[in-house]
């Protein structure tokens, strides 16, 4: 059956692995014979590039993003007029957006399928009239990460009533139902690529991709890579990656003696070939949810040496099988671990061709068979 499909989303093209993910399945979605329309809240500030012949239309509900505002607190929060005028000038604008949501809802057909990607973008879908969908609320990261943030609250309170609340692990899903989510479930990721030529993992290089941000631990790289350089001289650290953080990082770098073996590379359109020019891949965030970049070195027969930040990263990676963990932020462990990899190209040759093997497991074929059966499900 082939359905009216609404991906909900912050932005339609803000930086980050969510609005990749998003296009990647709406374009499955479309080739599977699917009517997709992408919708984003605000524009973002800055934008990431998702290509401008799009097979499905795309629209942004705000000009400028909506008003700010915090949560009242006592009495002289009660009683400031100016933040009583900006709540009702926030509410009555998303009562508007959510109209205009409304009226492209109506014009889907029976079988109609709302997925809202990020738990903000809910807040106007559930003012919105969804009557006679299937509306599925996603979370893009952990369990943990989600509770460590305002997010964690804002889950359970936006997405209670959805049809099927989805994680991206099992794992994280039995968290959320312990947290009262009785309709949470989980889906993973689909492969972002499957490169025909992969990496000879000839190069003396260790390539990271990820934005400069603090949740990428960028900081926590260097620190490991301070542990690691003094070992292998003749090896280069490449960052790819562009973000707030940039400027304090590459002081980092500096003050730890690092510019001669690290190498800003900035953002890249070109992911399979920055992996192809590498031999061993590093992450090192904070909090993930199914990392794509790690699905997509392995696709690239690249070995991984990783945070274990998350139920994704391990259900991803089989430790010490086609890839290397580490417990989350010790940098001494993760600086083991890519010594390991760096000093063993047998090993690195063995590890990068059962990750190319192993990732297959997560096939576009295979995920959206598993999105359309849900889809069937649902509709019962």
């Amino acid at each position: 059956m082939n359905r009216d499909i609404f991906f909900v989303s912050n932005s339609v093209n803000e930086l980050g692995g969510i609005t990749s993910w998003s296009h990647q399945m709406a374009r499955l979605f479309v080739e599977r014979g699917h009517r997709v329309h992408v919708i984003g809240i605000t524009d973002p500030g800055v934008p990431q590039d998702v290509g401008t012949d799009l097979p499905y239309p795309t629209t942004t509900l705000y000009d400028e993003h909506p008003p700010r505002v915090g949560p009242v607190r006592g009495i002289k929060g009660r009683l400031n007029v100016a933040e009583h005028r900006l709540r009702a000038r926030r509410e009555a604008g998303m009562h508007e957006q959510a109209a205009r949501m409304t009226a492209l809802f109506a014009q889907a057909g029976p079988g109609a399928v709302v997925i809202v990607t990020q738990v903000w973008a809910m807040e106007w879908v559930e003012l919105a009239d969804t009557s006679g969908m299937t509306v599925i609320g996603m979370s893009h990261e952990s369990y943990a990460y989600s509770r460590a943030s305002s997010r964690g609250n804002r889950v359970r309170k936006h997405y209670k009533d959805v049809d099927r609340m989805l994680a991206l692990t099992r794992e994280d899903a039995d968290l959320w139902i312990r947290q009262g989510l009785d309709n949470a479930s989980f889906m993973p990721n689909p492969l972002p690529f499957m490169p025909e030529v992969p990496s000879q993992r000839t190069e003396k290089v260790v390539t990271s991709i990820g934005r400069l941000h603090d949740q990428k631990g960028i900081d926590m790289l260097l620190d490991t890579w301070a542990e690691v350089a003094p070992l292998h001289p003749d090896w280069t650290l490449r960052i790819y990656g562009s973000g707030e953080d940039e400027e304090i990082l590459k002081k980092q770098c500096t003050s730890l003696g690092l510019d001669g073996s690290v190498e800003w590379m900035g953002r890249t359109s070109d992911v399979p070939g920055a992996l192809r020019g590498g031999s061993v891949f590093v992450q090192s965030s904070r909090g993930e949810g199914f990392p794509l970049a790690l699905m997509e070195a392995m696709a690239t027969a690249v070995p991984c040496a990783a945070f274990d930040c998350a139920p994704g990263v391990h259900e991803i990676v089989r430790d010490g099988v086609d890839g290397l963990l580490a417990r989350l932020g010790n940098t001494g462990e993760l600086a083991r671990r890519l010594d390991t990899l760096m000093s063993d190209k047998e090993l690195r040759d063995r590890m990068g061709e059962l990750a190319r093997v192993n990732i297959q497991r997560y096939t576009t074929d295979e995920v959206v068979r598993r999105w359309e059966e849900l889809f069937l499900f649902l509709e019962r």
